[in-house]
């Protein structure tokens, strides 16, 4: 396939394609729920063989862009924000530095929230989390297990109405589990001095704050809640820093 240098990256005709597609769709004004011309047609305007022009539309329909209807042929549909998010996290295969890079996103996204979180809570959805956290599954030290976890957390986010927010607690959940499983050895001792000295906080903690409707003091508990990943990624940089000086 014929290939291009663009700022050093290799560009195939099928990228130039696709870019080309998504600014025919601009040029011409086209809108969600609106047909698109047909092959042949989007071959002709663009210069371009259908083989090409295919490969090009089906990555749009894997981005959830273009989707084709019994009668209607192909339309634009709106995609997912994060649809491609969600096919390329997989914690088996990002390097170290990605998953702690998006644990560390997950935890300012949550205490980012706090503000929605409170605005929008309403007796309902405090009745909800009491039952969530009854129900919750907690091992020693406050370890979780990944249910119990994951259903308060996702609570908190659909509390925002934002939909996004509550999509990308969904693909990084996996992110969570497989950092908790793969580094335990290494949290488990922070967890413990945490315990020793008083400093964990609960799910049902946290609960306590939000009948409360203090929002200053439920920010400051989550930021102890997520203390152990922020202390573990402290001491991982830390004994980074210590290995690039020794190999200076």
């Amino acid at each position: 396939m014929y290939n291009l240098k663009l700022h050093n990256q290799a560009v195939t005709l099928v990228d130039q394609v696709e870019d080309s597609l998504l600014n025919y769709f601009r040029e011409h004004d086209l809108r969600i729920g609106d047909s698109i011309p047909n092959e042949l047609d989007l071959a002709a305007a663009l210069g371009v063989a259908r083989s090409v022009l295919r490969e090009a539309l089906s990555r749009l329909k894997m981005m959830g862009m273009i989707e084709t209807r019994t009668r209607k042929g192909m339309i634009l549909t709106e995609p997912s924000i994060l649809g491609g998010m969600k096919r390329v996290v997989d914690p088996r295969i990002l390097s170290e530095d990605s998953l702690f890079d998006i644990l560390g996103f997950r935890i300012a996204l949550e205490i980012g929230i706090c503000s929605d979180l409170f605005r929008n809570i309403t007796p309902e959805d405090i009745v909800e989390l009491e039952e969530i956290v009854r129900l919750g599954i907690v091992f020693e030290n406050n370890e979780y297990a990944p249910i119990s976890e994951f259903t308060f957390h996702a609570k908190l986010y659909e509390i925002t109405g934002n939909k996004t927010i509550r999509e990308f607690q969904e693909i990084i959940h996996p992110v969570m589990v497989f950092v908790k499983d793969k580094f335990k050895r290494f949290l488990e001792p922070i967890n413990v001095e945490m315990k020793k000295n008083g400093d964990l906080v609960t799910h049902a903690d946290l609960l306590e704050y939000i009948k409360k409707n203090d929002e200053a003091g439920y920010r400051d508990a989550l930021e102890r809640h997520f203390a152990v990943y922020k202390i573990f990624m402290s001491e991982r940089e830390k004994l980074k820093e210590s290995h690039d000086m020794d190999s200076v």
